[in-house]
């Protein structure tokens, strides 16, 4: 059963993040939920949808893995830039907006520097998908 349909103003983590941010949902052609744009697997622009979560600390990301070197190999952070490898998954599995699954508190987002980005709190509290 899918968790509580996702809204602009979820609070998300990732992996290799070290700081919580806020899913964006612009209000344009949305349906809304509690007052708030309703996301879909497809809200996973960079920057756009998915700001940065603080400082990121994975060795695939280059400039993580250039600060590393140059510090002899003590992991070195640096600032996130998400990049989302595709939509989140699995998203719900009857509950469409404008024909596109809608994203729920059990999907998840690759990103490509190995982060698995989760939704911590989806921003809703009475509505679930199905």
């Amino acid at each position: 059963m899918p968790g509580p349909n996702v809204v602009t103003s979820a609070t998300m983590s990732c992996s290799f993040g070290m700081a919580p941010s806020t899913l964006v949902v612009p209000p344009m052609k949305r349906v809304f939920m509690e007052g708030k744009p309703a996301a879909t697997i497809t809200d996973m622009v960079p920057v756009v949808n998915i700001p940065p979560f603080g400082m990121c600390q994975s060795l695939a990301n280059p400039t993580v893995a250039a600060a590393t070197a140059a510090a002899l190999g003590t992991l070195t952070p640096m600032p996130c830039i998400p990049v989302p490898l595709g939509p989140w998954k699995p998203g719900a599995p009857r509950t469409r907006i404008g024909g596109i699954p809608a994203l729920t508190t059990d999907s998840t987002c690759q990103c490509q520097w190995g982060g698995v980005i989760t939704i911590n709190m989806p921003g809703t509290i009475r509505t679930r998908s199905s």
